[in-house]
């Protein structure tokens, strides 16, 4: 065993043992045991495949909603901040991995918990399915959360309260809500005995807040083995409703589905010119030069490209409020979305925004070197496209160098994974509409996409028509409504046996 692999597996011990110290004692039969059993029954699932592949919607145990609660908050209390820096993470990724590991296990459902390094654990689980030559389906969370400000929380940020109806918390939207139901499904069909229609990848992950990089693009780089199969992923953001309609009389919604992500790029400009005295202004000044492009790029507005992601949503939500889109019309048309506009909106375009500016240190000496970092989203395709516009704003004298470069994802919007989704939603919400959206954000399914897997975020919540979910995401006093996540176990139960 490599060096590496020898600490990677003592730490796992360390954290188990400390797990195990800390919990109430349980009893269970070998995991392992029993996931080789569930692989040999499914030969012989045929009463069980017909009982959870019916049309007839049968009521879900309120033990699935229950648990789910309850997994989502427990999962809320295992402290999992990452901070960006390696050395000040810690271990609760790995906690929280052990303890889902632990609730998986209790039911028959074996699990590899897998760290890149001591601290920051990801779970896989795979659940069988009856159809052997269907496509596998991922179905990904992260485990960690953002920092927090605790003197700007109501609630401690990490102590999972319930307050009129709403559970509050880090990660109770991103994305611990989906982790502890997913869990809770999983249960679910061990209890129940049933037979998903295809193979599920179940995917508890590391590091997703800092890109991803010794969470998901660890193991995709690593362990692609453990996504063997697997064509399609489910995971954040979307599934939350937004009011389709403007009047508010009307309550019919929408529940967007993100079918692609912006890609997410790091650049920095370089100006240099000739170190020299204050008092003896030059004409190659680096600061100045610096300056120049960096309000170049502060000012401009990359034109407006219509993905086929985006013009879905324009076409029903133009159709439901008798809204054109037109080019001419397009930004006061999604202005009139309320809240959603903000979403939406920062899909249209390219966009690169100045973020970090470094120079000299000395107010008496113009720096020989000056420099600007930019955050970039990119659209589909347009990883060129942008390249050559940026390199034509800075213009000449400034040198680019590129960083961190992920590509945007895009899926298709009229796979028949999106009428699995408005089937589920149909049952529980007759008027409601799946649409398809572009995420101006990333999520982990960047990393996937590098193995092929089309990603879709749908975590479905019905929330009330002014709760804006994705205001909700890395903002004190996070929270979600207690109905909404018992609706999302409902829906995500029906997704999962089905798609």
């Amino acid at each position: 065993m490599p060096a590496s692999s020898h600490a990677t597996s003592l730490s796992i011990v360390w954290h188990r043992a400390i797990y195990d110290a800390a919990r109430p004692r349980r009893w269970g039969h070998s995991a392992d045991a029993v996931y080789g059993q569930a692989r040999r029954n499914c030969s012989s699932v045929s009463e069980v495949a017909r009982t959870s592949s019916t049309t007839e919607e049968t009521p879900v145990p309120s033990q699935l909603e229950d648990e789910a609660l309850q997994f989502v908050r427990d999962l809320i209390r295992i402290e999992t901040v990452n901070t960006g820096v390696a050395a000040t993470i810690g271990d609760g990724e790995t906690r929280a991995a052990i303890w889902v590991q632990e609730r998986l296990a209790e039911v028959g459902i074996a699990s590899e918990l897998v760290e890149s390094r001591p601290g920051r654990g990801s779970l896989i689980a795979r659940i069988p399915g009856r159809d052997r030559d269907a496509g596998a389906l991922l179905v990904h969370a992260h485990l960690d959360v953002v920092p927090v400000e605790e003197k700007d929380w109501t609630f401690p940020p990490f102590g999972a309260d319930i307050e009129a109806g709403y559970l509050y918390g880090r990660g109770a939207v991103d994305m611990k809500n989906y982790a502890g139901t997913i869990v809770a499904v999983a249960r679910h069909f061990a209890r129940e005995q049933i037979v998903p229609r295809r193979d599920l990848v179940l995917a508890f992950l590391a590091d997703e807040e800092s890109g991803g990089v010794w969470g998901a693009g660890w193991l995709v780089e690593n362990r692609p083995e453990l996504f063997a199969g697997v064509t399609e992923a489910l995971s954040e953001v979307g599934g939350f409703s937004v009011p389709l309609y403007a009047d508010p009389a009307d309550e019919r919604r929408a529940y967007l589905v993100a079918t692609s992500e912006k890609g997410v790029a790091w650049s920095t400009l370089r100006a240099r010119g000739h170190a020299a005295h204050g008092s003896r202004p030059t004409d190659d000044n680096s600061v100045v030069r610096l300056a120049r492009a960096v309000a170049a790029v502060g000012e401009h507005r990359f034109p407006v490209v219509r993905t086929p992601a985006l013009q879905r949503f324009l076409d029903v939500f133009g159709a439901a409020r008798g809204l054109a889109f037109t080019d001419e019309s397009l930004a006061d048309d999604l202005e009139s979305l309320g809240f959603v506009s903000s979403l939406v909106g920062a899909t249209t375009r390219n966009t690169a925004t100045p973020t970090v500016l470094d120079a000299g240190d000395k107010t008496n000496i113009i720096p020989a070197e000056a420099s600007a970092r930019l955050d970039i989203r990119i659209l589909p395709r347009q990883d060129d496209a942008l390249r050559d516009g940026l390199r034509e704003l800075v213009g000449d004298g400034i040198d680019i160098r590129e960083g961190r470069w992920w590509s945007a994802t895009e899926a298709p919007v009229d796979a028949p994974i999106i009428d699995v989704l408005q089937e589920a939603i149909a049952i529980d919400d007759p008027d409601g509409v799946v649409v398809p959206y572009l995420l101006p954000a990333s999520t982990d399914n960047k990393h996937f996409a590098k193995l092929g897997i089309h990603g879709y975020g749908f975590v479905p919540l019905r929330v009330p028509r002014d709760f804006d979910v994705f205001a909700q995401f890395h903002a004190a006093d996070e929270r979600i409504p207690v109905d909404a996540l018992h609706f999302s176990a409902r829906v995500t139960e029906r997704i999962l046996r089905t798609a």
